[in-house]
């Protein structure tokens, strides 16, 4: 036989640099995971405390702009009708 008969098709690998690539990785996630946990529970109480400290809740809020909204709507629709009859020729 010769040399290239005895190869494998596959390439050597070593396992001890994988398993410290592996290793290395799930240490990487567990902080990126501890990181995400610290972050996120900073920001949930600056919110907490931002919304205590204004003046109208944002739930009144939303129900007086969306008031607001809905009157803008109608009056306008009215005023479109109103225009649109006045230029209609009487029959």
């Amino acid at each position: 036989m010769t040399e290239n008969e005895n190869r494998s098709s596959w390439p050597q690998v070593r396992s001890a640099p994988l398993i410290t690539g592996g290793i290395l990785a799930g240490a990487g996630v567990m902080l990126l995971l501890a990181g995400i946990a610290v972050g996120g529970s900073h920001l949930f109480s600056a919110t907490r405390q931002w919304v205590k400290e204004m003046d109208v809740p944002p739930s009144e809020l939303a129900r007086q702009k969306w008031a607001q909204a809905r009157a803008a709507a109608l009056a306008g629709g009215a005023a479109w009708q109103q225009a649109n009859a006045a230029r209609q020729p009487a029959d």
